[in-house]
C-alpha cells in the first residue's frame, strides 16, 4: 500500500477495497474480443446490447438511444446520409438536485475486416488488444468506480447519467444533440478516455476540430482538341489546397488530407472533392477561418470559373479551462495524492467527447480512463494495474462530487 494511502479515512478505504481488478480485466478482454469499429454496425450493435447488461446492475434505467441523421459527401460529390449505431444511457436518480455525466464510447478505429484484432500479453502488466485502453478498459472502470460508489452512504445525495456513444471516434456527429441534453444543468463530468500519457498525465486544455469537404465542379473537354473550353477542377482544388495552407497559423493547424476526382489523361477534369480538416486553438480562430474560407472560396470560383460547394465545419468546439475546470482538475490531481498517484496534466491537440461537454459550461476532466498508449494503432496497449488505480480514483472523486465539493 503507497505511503499516502495513510492519509485516507475509513470510508474511504470501505469505499474502495471492493473494487476488484480482476472483474475488470475480464470485462476489457472480453470487452475487446468484440469488433466494434464505428462502421462495423452489427458489431457496435453486439456492443451496446452487452455494455447495457452489464451496467444493470446499477439503480436507474439504461436505454438505447437512436442517432440522429448524419449526412456526408460521397467521392462523387453527393450528400449521402451515413449509418451510425444507437447509443447507450443509464439515468440514475434523474430528480436529484445536484447531478454529474460520466461518459465513454464503445466504437474504435479498427474496422471489422482491420488485422488488429487479437489480444496478446507484452508482459505481467501490459495487455495489448484493439480497444484495450481506448476505451474498453476505461468504460470498465467506469462500470466498477460506480458500483463501488453506490455501496457507500453518499451516492443517494446525487444522481447522474452514464453516456457511452458508438461514433466518438468519427466525431460524435450522431451523438452531439444526445451530448448536449445530457450535459443541461450537470455540475460536473468525467470523460473515460485513456490518459494523454502512460504515466496518467490528463489532457487538459483542447483544441477543436473541424471537418470540411470542397465539391469542384468545372467543365469537361478534351485534352488535346479543345482544352482551352474546360475548366478544370483538379487543378483549382490543389490551389485551394496551397492556398489553405498559407492560411495555417500557430492557433489554427490546417490539414488537408485528400483530394479525390479527376479523369483520364486526355480529358480535362470536371469534378473534385477536397477533404481537410483545422484544429482551431480558440474559438476566434475559428470564427475567423469561417470567414476567411467563405472568401477563398469565391476567390477560387472566379479564377478558375469553377462551382464549389463546401460541407462540413467545426464539430468539436476549443476546450479551454476556466476557473471551475481547473477546481475540478485539482479534485482530481489531490484525490490522486491520497492513493498515491502523482497526477499532472498537460494541453493537447486531440478532440473528445469533453469539447462538447465544455462548451455548454460543465467542468469536464476528459482522461480518467485507463493508462496506456500507441492508441489507433496495432501496437495499442493498457497499462492493467492503472484499472483498479482509475477505479480507486474514480470512485472517491464522485464520492468528494456528492458531498459538496467545491468547483
Amino acid at each position: 500500500m503507497p505511503l499516502r494511502m495513510k492519509q485516507l479515512s475509513a470510508q474511504d478505504h470501505a469505499l474502495i477495497e471492493p473494487i476488484d481488478q480482476d472483474r475488470m480485466l475480464a470485462r476489457t478482454q472480453s470487452w475487446a474480443d468484440i469488433n466494434s469499429g464505428t462502421g462495423n454496425l452489427a458489431g457496435v450493435g453486439h456492443m451496446g446490447n452487452t455494455l447495457a447488461d452489464a451496467l444493470s446492475d446499477l439503480p436507474g434505467e439504461v436505454s438505447l438511444h437512436e442517432p440522429e441523421p448524419v449526412m456526408t459527401v460521397d467521392p462523387d460529390g453527393r450528400e449521402i446520409e451515413k449509418a451510425h449505431g444507437k447509443h447507450l444511457v443509464l439515468s440514475v436518480r434523474p430528480e436529484a438536485e445536484r447531478r454529474f455525466l460520466l461518459t465513454g464510447h464503445m466504437d474504435t478505429v479498427f474496422p471489422a475486416d482491420h488485422p488488429f484484432q487479437d489480444q496478446k500479453w507484452l508482459d505481467d502488466d501490459t495487455l495489448n488488444g484493439p480497444g484495450t485502453a481506448d476505451m474498453k478498459g476505461g468504460i470498465a472502470v467506469i462500470a466498477e468506480a460506480l458500483v463501488a460508489f453506490e455501496a457507500g452512504p453518499d451516492a443517494a445525495l446525487v444522481g447522474y447519467d452514464v453516456m457511452i456513444n458508438s461514433d466518438e471516434e468519427t466525431g460524435s456527429l450522431s451523438s452531439a444533440k444526445l451530448i448536449t441534453q445530457l450535459a443541461q444543468g450537470k455540475t460536473a463530468a468525467l470523460t473515460y478516455e485513456p490518459s494523454a500519457l502512460p504515466d496518467g498525465t490528463l489532457a487538459h486544455a483542447r483544441g477543436g476540430s473541424g471537418n470540411y469537404a470542397l465539391t469542384f465542379t468545372g467543365r469537361s473537354a478534351h485534352a488535346g482538341r479543345n482544352p482551352q473550353e474546360g475548366r478544370n477542377a483538379l487543378v483549382a482544388a490543389a490551389d485551394c489546397v496551397v492556398r489553405l495552407k498559407t492560411m495555417q497559423h500557430a492557433d489554427l493547424p490546417i490539414n488537408p488530407a485528400r483530394i479525390d476526382g479527376g479523369a483520364a489523361n486526355n480529358v480535362v477534369p470536371d469534378h473534385a472533392i477536397l477533404r481537410f480538416n483545422i484544429r482551431p486553438k480558440t474559438t476566434y480562430a475559428g470564427e475567423a477561418f469561417a470567414s476567411d474560407l467563405k472568401d477563398l472560396l469565391q476567390l477560387l470560383e472566379l479564377q478558375h470559373e469553377v462551382t464549389i460547394a463546401c460541407h462540413g465545419g467545426i464539430t468539436r468546439p476549443p476546450k479551454p479551462v476556466d476557473d471551475k475546470a481547473q477546481k475540478l482538475f485539482d479534485l482530481v490531481r489531490d484525490t490522486g495524492a491520497l492513493l498515491g498517484q502523482n497526477i499532472g496534466w498537460k494541453a493537447t491537440g486531440g478532440v473528445c467527447d469533453g469539447n462538447n461537454i465544455a462548451a455548454n459550461h460543465v467542468p469536464v476532466v476528459d482522461t480518467m480512463g485507463v493508462r496506456g498508449g500507441a492508441i489507433h494503432s496495432p501496437d495499442e496497449f493498457m497499462i492493467v494495474s492503472s484499472l483498479t488505480e482509475r477505479a480507486q480514483l474514480s470512485a472517491l472523486v464522485l464520492q468528494r462530487l456528492a458531498t459538496g465539493a467545491a468547483l
